[in-house]
């Protein structure tokens, strides 16, 4: 019985956290808009060794209100359902993709291009949430995981090239950080495993 209000809580600090994360990106893209768009400066642009510690902030920023605004509800989303996993889970798996997607942005992105976005650890969240079950053989989360696929896998399409002004790159390394994030967090099979001794 006693698991009902702390599932509630749980769902209200994952509200609370991620929720606060989006409305900080919403504040900083207010103070873009009346400086002149001065924070854009602060992407990722490839290969410029002054630019790696960008990628720690990059995924805050945005190119406008219309980029902010299509990365809003999936972040959300899929940011509220990875916390529920946990918040050191979830923390995990944010900086993990986000890490990752800002590399590949900065190492493989053409020059003379800037990204920044949430975009990347949005990939990383939803690959986290397909995958997890895989790895820790837990039935509810493979329920989820069709869930999830059922409601987002149509934006997997995004790591692949093809639309213009878009850094596939950065959702394809963001991506893979989602899957390195849930292998580290719930591969415990082999460990669990009893080991088999000849006698």
């Amino acid at each position: 019985m006693s698991e009902t209000p702390q599932k509630q809580s749980r769902l209200a600090q994952a509200l609370l956290v991620v929720g606060g994360l989006l409305a900080l990106m919403w504040a900083l893209e207010g103070l873009d808009t009346v400086t002149a768009n001065a924070l854009d400066n602060f992407g990722i642009e490839p290969r410029q060794l002054s630019d790696l510690p960008n990628i720690l902030w990059a995924p805050l920023l945005h190119f406008g209100w219309p980029h902010l605004i299509s990365n809003s509800i999936p972040f959300l989303v899929l940011g509220v359902i990875t916390y529920l996993s946990g918040p050191v889970k979830w923390l995990v798996t944010t900086v993990i993709s986000a890490i990752f997607s800002g590399l590949a942005a900065w190492l493989l992105s053409p020059i003379g291009t800037i990204t920044a976005g949430v975009s990347g650890v949005i990939f990383g969240y939803l690959t986290y949430l397909l995958v997890r079950g895989i790895f820790s053989r837990k039935i509810g989360q493979i329920l989820i995981s069709l869930v999830v696929f059922v409601l987002y896998g149509s934006v997997l399409l995004g790591v692949l090239p093809g639309t213009p002004g878009v850094s596939w790159l950065a959702h394809l390394g963001g991506a893979v950080g989602g899957v390195i994030a849930a292998w580290l967090l719930h591969n415990r099979s082999r460990d669990a495993r009893p080991q088999q001794m000849a006698y």
